[in-house]
């Protein structure tokens, strides 16, 4: 299995990521790594990182999108950057899967305008698994700012075949996030919204759901259009950092809160552990026609890893070529009525 990897997307790269690519070789020896980007720069971070190569070829590009850069306008104009020829050789067959944690607004357009989308799918949705009484995928989470009824009724059908094939659930719940659980509820889009997963035969609707109820494990799959899932991944962050704090500062209280913390130890790493976005390394462009995975932009070598681990599941999967028949399927559902 051949993982493509943007070696200079990111804020800690070239190293956090080549570290990331060494780690996820040693742990998964079927992946060969394709690292592109600057050649010389990557062999000079090796080297003064000590970074062992094996199963990973650097592939040169003398060029990156900078954060700073204007998406669409970066895409087009730096043809040799290290995501555009990541992307085209994803396009080309001559890798699996492709990993970048650079510009997100540049690789939402880079996937969309190279890599292309299944049919059925206008634009791809960035899809986050965030922790809660039991993990949950929320879709978009920032790529579609404005969506149709339609384009929200395929985030679910994707959002299901997604934690079907690389979560393991057998039968996802699929919510449509919204300011009350009535149907009639929220705008016309987001009720007409409601009436298209509602009668989708494919996902297990299971309703509206408001943002309070999201992290008490009521549905797997969240629905959003980006404005909104982007606000609601922001501050799912920021509790998880809030409290994380909170929790820190009142175990080093006193000597007894500290015995406390001792006694505590083991549920309080696993509590941290939960909460680690780390932990799950990057988010998949769901709807496009090879797999696409979104690493955070201030991704460490492990976040990379585990990135690297999401796009191995989705190739091994086969996640793209089942959501494309699924969506098919809906499709062939909806001309039948």
């Amino acid at each position: 299995m051949k993982i493509i990897l943007d070696a200079m997307g990111g804020d800690n790269a070239p190293a956090a990521i080549l570290k990331g690519a060494a780690a996820a070789t040693a742990d998964w020896p079927d992946v060969e790594i394709l690292a592109v980007g600057d050649a010389e720069k990557i062999a000079a971070c090796v080297k003064e990182n000590g970074i062992e190569m094996k199963n990973i070829e650097i592939v040169n590009a003398t060029e990156t999108i900078e954060m700073c850069d204007e998406p669409a306008k970066a895409v087009r104009a730096k043809k040799d950057s290290s995501m555009v020829v990541g992307l085209r050789m994803l396009a080309e067959g001559k890798g699996d899967a492709f990993v970048s944690a650079g510009s997100t607004g540049a690789l939402h357009v880079g996937a969309s305008l190279i890599v292309r989308t299944v049919k059925g799918v206008k634009r791809p949705a960035l899809a986050t698994v965030i922790p809660g009484k039991t993990p949950f995928l929320l879709l978009d989470c920032g790529a579609n700012v404005e969506c149709r009824a339609a384009m929200l009724e395929a985030f679910g059908v994707m959002g299901s075949v997604y934690m079907q094939k690389v979560m393991g659930l057998e039968k996802p719940r699929v919510a449509l996030v919204n300011n009350g659980a009535e149907e009639s509820k929220g705008t016309p889009t987001y009720v007409e919204a409601h009436q298209l997963l509602k009668n989708n035969k494919a996902i297990h609707f299971v309703g509206n759901i408001e943002p309070r109820d999201i992290p008490a494990g009521n549905a797997d799959v969240v629905v959003a259009d980006g404005f909104t899932g982007n606000v609601v991944l922001k501050l799912t962050e920021g509790l998880a950092k809030f409290f994380s704090a909170k929790l820190k500062a009142m175990f080093k209280k006193n000597a007894g809160t500290m015995l406390g913390y001792l006694l505590l130890k083991g549920g309080v790493a696993e509590f941290k552990k939960s909460m680690d976005a780390d932990e799950y390394g990057g988010a998949p462009l769901l709807g496009t026609r090879r797999p696409v995975i979104k690493a955070h932009g201030s991704s460490n070598a492990r976040a990379i890893r585990n990135a690297i681990r999401q796009a191995k599941l989705c190739v091994e999967s086969d996640l793209c070529g089942v959501m494309a028949e699924s969506l098919a399927a809906v499709a062939e559902q909806e001309t039948a009525h």
